[in-house]
């Protein structure tokens, strides 16, 4: 949360700044957290233990979350037109 809050921090501050690579920066960041967090995964007997039954509540969550994104969106986009 400390991390957060200070990359918040020196958001602010360097707002009016422009930092052209950042998106870029960021973008090979997430990439990079998302490998390691697959490596940590795949480390793990445990998860890859329950990989089937983790897959699908992992699934049925996805979809219910893309679902009802789409339901919500459609009803704001709808009261917004009024």
């Amino acid at each position: 949360m400390l991390f957060m809050i200070a990359g918040l921090c020196l958001g602010l501050a360097l707002r009016k700044k422009r930092l052209p690579r950042i998106s870029a920066v960021v973008t090979l960041l997430v990439w990079v957290l998302l490998f390691l967090l697959g490596v940590e995964v795949g480390g793990n007997p445990r998860v890859v233990g329950s990989l089937g039954s983790l897959g699908v509540e992992a699934l049925v969550l996805a979809a219910a979350g893309a679902f009802g994104c789409a339901v919500l969106c459609k009803i704001l986009f709808r009261n917004m037109q009024k």
